[in-house]
């Protein structure tokens, strides 16, 4: 099964409780993200530099981020 890209991002820095106070919330508010795949759009950017860009804002959240015309050639 394919891991959405919160849950890639917790298992980057050890897992959800790590996660969540790397970024500041709840560990329920990161358990919620990786259960339904959703990001909030306050906690993009926090989730992008806590994994160090290992997963990236455009997929946690492509509504927000989409890529820019020269990535999406490569």
């Amino acid at each position: 099964m394919k891991q959405n890209p919160a849950q890639r991002a917790a298992d980057v820095v050890g897992g959800q409780s790590a996660l969540a106070r790397l970024i500041g919330c709840k560990p329920q508010a990161v358990q919620r993200m990786c259960a339904t795949g959703h990001v909030p759009a306050e906690r993009v950017l926090q989730i992008e530099a806590a994994v160090g860009a290992q997963v990236t804002r455009h997929e946690l959240r492509p509504d927000l981020y989409p890529r820019e015309p020269e990535e999406a050639e490569v």
